[in-house]
């Protein structure tokens, strides 16, 4: 499913000056999609950044128009919620390389006036940043409350900081890491194998010649889905049970409740996502690597920085784990950072920050409430 630019209900920010890309190549024009939640104070102290995952959008917390589901942090942002926006102004925007209204494959070429699809050029962590900088800049705020994000939400928020310092108070990485594992490189690529293998695809051509490749990006979409759970997770709500049936069937069909499910996931996915976009943006994941990137170790990118961190983590998380949240804040820790660290225990696996935690709302609320009252928000 493809969405053109300027036809969803959001914001949208256009500028046709060239944005430099990480690769050396530039995007000629620029458009970034976004909503925004609360109202930005007199100073303009209050904005706050939340940036969303793989398969996230711009719909943090608003009605999402393509799946008419509440947003996907509703349970997070909003009034008397932990990003509370009675006193936060709260901005959400697509990321470059996205397919719900910022550029990307899916975008129309200038020059060709036909969509990128492949000729789209290979975007990093530091891109699509790049892209918010600008967005951030065209509002006319100069620094940021707080950056906030999980997974590659939380790899933005590091790349926020790490490039940007003097551009955000605080920020607030969950459930992420300063590298992709070759784990996660590994699961990304089965993924992308399983669009390149859908004939349906015609090698990124699929919008010109009017096809779809649903097949491979569901079989990606299920994949991806497995990392973000638990076996505990999955156990207590799927076990072995059987989908509208007393007895196996002794064939192919979906004989368990977990087969379903994810059957399901795949086929939900691909009304919302384009398949090209999902080869650039876990592309970015994989090449994500702070320390190679800025030519320094991790406690040297972040060394004396005057940003405040909140990192946290979940005990169920096998995509992300604990461990290599640890390795983030131990690296802020020797650079004489003011870090604050919460590991939730949890069963959940990595969509934990997603679902109902109260020791993780308890843990943002207190820590945005301590970063409004020392700038005076």
């Amino acid at each position: 499913m493809t969405f053109e630019q300027n036809t969803l209900p959001c914001s949208y920010f256009t500028e046709k000056k060239p944005l430099l890309l990480e690769n050396g190549t530039s995007i000629d024009e620029l458009t970034v999609a976004y909503e925004s939640y609360g109202k930005l104070n007199k100073n303009k102290s209050n904005a706050i950044i939340v940036c969303h995952a793989l398969s996230g959008d711009q719909f943090l917390a608003s009605k999402n128009p393509i799946t008419n589901k509440d947003g996907w942090w509703d349970r997070m942002v909003g009034p008397g919620k932990p990003i509370d926006t009675e006193r936060y102004f709260v901005i959400c925007a697509n990321v470059l390389g996205g397919c719900i209204g910022s550029t990307g494959p899916t975008s129309i070429d200038p020059k060709t006036n036909e969509a990128y699809g492949l000729s789209f050029p290979v975007i990093t962590i530091s891109d699509m940043v790049n892209a918010q900088i600008r967005l951030i800049n065209h509002l006319g705020i100069e620094k940021l409350l707080s950056v906030i994000g999980g997974s590659m939400g939380g790899m933005q928020v590091l790349e926020w900081a790490a490039s940007y310092p003097d551009r955000l108070h605080s920020a607030i990485p969950i459930a992420t890491s300063s590298r992709h594992t070759a784990q996660n490189i590994a699961f990304h690529e089965l993924g992308r194998q399983a669009i390149m293998a859908d004939p349906d695809w015609n090698n990124g051509n699929y919008i010109k010649l009017g096809t779809s490749p649903t097949k491979g990006l569901s079989i990606a979409r299920m994949t991806a889905h497995v990392t973000y759970l638990s076996e505990a997770s999955l156990t207590k709500k799927f076990g072995r049970r059987l989908q509208d049936k007393k007895e196996i069937s002794f064939g192919f069909d979906a004989d368990f409740q977990i087969e379903s499910y994810l059957r399901h996931q795949g086929l939900t996915f691909v009304d919302r996502f384009d398949a090209n976009s999902y080869l650039y943006i876990t592309r970015a994941m994989d090449y994500f690597d702070l320390e190679k990137t800025h030519g320094k170790s991790l406690t040297e990118v972040f060394e004396k920085t005057k940003t405040r961190f909140l990192i946290a983590s979940f005990t169920g998380d096998w995509l992300y784990p604990p461990s290599e949240n640890l390795m983030i804040v131990r690296a802020l820790s020797a650079g004489g950072v003011d870090v604050s660290f919460v590991n939730i225990e949890s069963d959940k696996g990595h969509d934990a920050f997603l679902l109902d935690e109260p020791e993780f709302d308890v843990a943002m609320t207190g820590f945005l409430d301590a970063v409004s009252k020392e700038i005076k928000v």
